[in-house]
Parts: structure tokens; sequence; C-alpha cells
């Protein structure tokens, strides 16, 4: 899948100094979250540095990249039930609608072809504009939850038992 980016910005693998400024990049993204319509909360946690490393490690953690190469946009990505999973899209409130989040989740799809994985996969609000209906149009399916492998089923179950709403949660994949 291609898709680049608007000018004057790059998707590249992280660089270990990359990782500490992501969890402000989630936080800016998230505070859209509080002024939604649907007035859901804002997320009280970000991903950790040391599980954003670990996605570096193995090569499953892209950035976007301004002018400067200072990264405003990240995709983490790891393997689960021998998916790729994508834990986190983030990009910066300041750098939102510039085609950064499609050119970054295209570089999570053209690894898990290259890597020979059967699906990217990953869970979402079902309602927002920015979240089910993006992935879709990116050609991500909802699963039934009833059918969803372990690994898949113990993220959705944490989700919903750390307070988000089960009828707005949803899990998505894209088969390769």
């Amino acid at each position: 899948m291609r898709a680049d980016p608007a000018p004057g910005y790059r998707i590249r693998p992280a660089a270990e100094p990359d990782v500490p400024l992501l969890p402000a990049i989630e936080a800016s993204a998230a505070t859209l979250l509080a002024e939604s319509a649907v007035g859901l909360p804002e997320p009280s946690a970000t991903m950790p540095p040391e599980a954003l490393d670990l996605c570096r490690v193995a090569g499953t953690l892209w950035v976007a990249a301004d002018a400067s190469d200072t990264p405003v946009g990240f995709v983490a990505a790891g393997e689960l039930d021998g998916f790729l999973h994508v834990h986190e899209l983030s990009v910066a409130r300041d750098h939102q609608r510039r085609r950064l989040g499609t050119a970054l989740m295209a570089a999570a799809i053209d690894f898990g072809r290259w890597a020979f994985v059967p699906a990217v996969t990953l869970t979402t609000d079902r309602f927002l504009a920015w979240n089910k209906p993006f992935y879709a149009r990116l050609g991500f399916v909802e699963l039934t939850i009833a059918g969803l492998p372990p690994g898949h089923a113990a993220r959705h179950a944490n989700e919903i038992a750390a307070g988000l709403d089960p009828a707005r949660r949803c899990v998505m994949a894209k088969v390769l």
C-alpha cells in the first residue's frame, strides 16, 4: 500500500532518540477525544516509552517526521496471535489532516506484507469519524467479538475492564 504524506513530511523507522518524544505526540492527539461531540473522556495514560522501545527494536515502530526530522506522529505495532497488531496510531494535533495517519498505516501494512503475516489488526472506537471509518477506508473490516483469537479477545476485554464502553469498541482486521 502506498500513501505519501503531505509535502515536508516523511515516514521512517523510529530511532532510539525518537522514543521519549512519542508520548507527548500521543497525548496531543488524544485531546481530540475530549473535544469530540460525544464527549469521550481524555485518555489518562500514553504508551510507556519501554513498550514503544520494544516495538522499535522489533522494527515495528515508524514515525512521521517533519522537515527538521522531528517526529510529529507514529504508529506502534507488534505480534498478537500471529498477526501484526497496531497498538497505537497518533499524530500531534498541529500536524493532523496531512495524510500522516494514512502514510503511517501504509508503513505498517507494507511491513505486514513483507513479513508474510496474514492480517493487520487493531482495536478502535466504532463511532468517531477518525477511527473506524478511517480504518474502513484503508480496507479494514470489523470482526465479531465472539470469534476473536485469544490474545485479541483478552486485549478487547482489558479495554472494557479499563472503563471503555463495550458498545463503542471494535476489533478490525485487514487481510493481507
